[in-house]
């Protein structure tokens, strides 16, 4: 989270992922505790795919995103790089989720939105900066990862929990009352029905010496 102040030359990259990937999965899990803690009651498999889903779905996307427009700009720089950069870059939004997702003052996160998301951004501009050439490459690499980082941090505390709740709803749809069997009247087609039974039992007697004899 500290940023770099030599960015004369290029920076040296982490080149694994597994501190990314475990940053990714802490992302997910307060994403959990997060919806756990409010009001909003859904389905546990629902929310684990779409937490995981976010997590992942930014993560990929943007690194790809940037790679693309690192390549563009000739940024001396790899896919495997930019997966570990954004990784670690997201350290800075577990911090502030933890933290505003249990003390709910929008104060609060402000301030350690600027501070602490700012400080994790900062040093991943950096770092693309040391690895870009020209001014007008490194703006429009550096400002278009520092907008998306900052404001998927925004995301994730204003708007994540109401996307949840209007998946959740198109999903599931509203709650429909159980289908309940209505009687029929019966048509009174068959006056038989309201004979005595000696009578019923003569007819069917009647009825089965005529089908003998035509046999």
């Amino acid at each position: 989270m500290i940023p770099i102040k030599m960015v004369n030359f290029p920076q040296k990259i982490a080149g694994e992922l597994y501190g990314p990937l475990m940053l990714v999965f802490t992302l997910v899990a307060i994403l959990l505790h997060g919806m756990k803690t409010s009001d909003t009651i859904i389905r546990e498999g629902t929310l684990m795919g779409t937490a995981i889903g976010t997590c992942f779905g930014y993560w990929l996307g943007v690194s790809s995103f940037i790679y693309f427009l690192a390549y563009l700009c000739n940024a001396q720089i790899t896919m495997l790089q930019m997966l570990a950069l954004l990784g670690y870059g997201l350290f800075g939004h577990c911090i502030v989720l933890l933290i505003t997702y249990n003390i709910h003052l929008h104060a609060l996160f402000y301030l350690f939105w600027l501070l602490v998301g700012g400080l994790s951004t900062l040093r991943m501009v950096a770092v693309l900066v040391s690895r870009t050439v020209g001014p007008t490459q490194r703006l429009l690499l550096c400002g278009t990862l520092a907008a998306l980082h900052m404001l998927f941090l925004l995301y994730l505390h204003f708007a994540y929990h109401k996307v949840v709740e209007g998946i959740l709803d198109t999903l599931e749809g509203p709650n429909i009352p159980p289908m309940q069997r209505v009687p029929r009247d019966i048509p009174a087609a068959l006056p038989a029905a309201k004979l005595p039974a000696t009578m019923l039992n003569a007819t069917m007697l009647k009825a089965v010496e005529v089908t003998l004899q035509s046999h």
